[in-house]
């Protein structure tokens, strides 16, 4: 217990660790890469644990709202960028790379980086649920309008797949938190905290198997995708995190700005053909790192938004 204790106040640390050992170490992070599901899992059931089904699911209009703003960062945002691309004529990895991640549902470890921040988890969790349920249907116009992406119904088997995975863990979490963790003292919490943050250390240095090699390889096209998705993740979080503050939603401002910038692109990687996502593996793996570094980057900028 004590161990967790002190992971909880290390979290940022642990990741700064895990995305440092993935990158010297590149055979440990192609070991741990084919356990990232399990990992994920496990991420999710102590997300789930730790913040309860009554929090997770809201009332019933924090739903609806959920499923529009599912619309809004899966529809409308790649199709907004697909418009802009064909009208500057703008293709090529990076086109693509943007399109699928502006299309995907949130990443699994959104609940976990919005807890690091020191905001509400809850409804970055919702809209995980919600965003990956709705999946099959959002990448409808979006694939329509790019049909060289690849084969829509591996794209729904993918997000079957992942909602299944999904619903399993946080519904174990939340029979767990509902039968023997009604009330949890702040020493349990903290326990939690610390379980989430050696689980997510552990889970980016699997993540990093196509950034080291890539440093030696080719270290000027790491550097452009690099700057290509530091602009994108973090530009989409600042500006959605803003917007939100703006129009009276603090609360609001730091889970769904951490959503809006941190997607689940690397699920395309099990539903789309090799010659599609064999080029964006090196972007997939830079992306990983604002991901992961956005509770120390910009955790001082969202707890602010929380209280400001």
């Amino acid at each position: 217990m004590n161990l967790l204790k002190v992971a909880a106040h290390q979290g940022r640390s642990i990741l700064i660790a895990g995305l440092a050992a993935g990158i010297a170490f590149p055979s440990l992070a192609f070991a741990l890469r084919p356990w990232i599901p399990e990992f994920v899992a496990a991420m999710l059931f102590v997300a789930a644990i730790r913040i309860g089904p009554r929090a997770a699911f809201g009332a019933a209009r924090d739903f609806g709202a959920a499923v529009g703003i599912a619309g809004i960062y899966q529809v409308a945002f790649p199709l907004a960028a697909i418009l802009v691309f064909m009208a500057f004529g703008w293709s090529g990895v990076f086109a693509t790379a943007i399109i699928l991640m502006l299309a995907a549902s949130p990443i699994s470890g959104s609940p976990n980086i919005t807890l690091m921040t020191g905001n509400d988890p809850a409804p970055a969790l919702r809209q995980l649920v919600i965003g990956t349920a709705l999946l099959p249907l959002t990448v409808i116009p979006v694939f329509w309008l790019t049909p060289d992406l690849g084969n829509l119904s591996d794209v729904f088997a993918a997000a079957a797949r992942l909602l299944a995975l999904i619903l399993a863990a946080t519904g174990l979490g939340f029979t767990i938190r509902a039968a023997f963790l009604r009330d949890p003292a702040p020493d349990t919490l903290a326990a939690i905290d610390g379980a989430s943050a050696l689980l997510m250390g552990v889970v980016v240095i699997g993540l990093m198997s196509a950034v080291g090699p890539a440093i030696f390889d080719d270290p000027a096209a790491l550097a452009l995708a690099l700057l290509v998705v530091f602009a994108a993740n973090f530009g989409l979080q600042l500006a959605t995190a803003t917007g939100l503050r703006a129009s009276g939603r603090r609360h609001l401002a730091a889970p769904l700005g951490i959503v809006a910038g941190n997607r689940n692109i690397a699920l395309f990687i099990a539903a789309l053909p090799a010659s599609v996502t064999d080029p964006l593996l090196l972007f997939i793996g830079c992306y990983q790192i604002p991901m992961y570094l956005t509770p120390i980057l910009l955790g001082r900028f969202y707890r602010e938004m929380a209280t400001s």
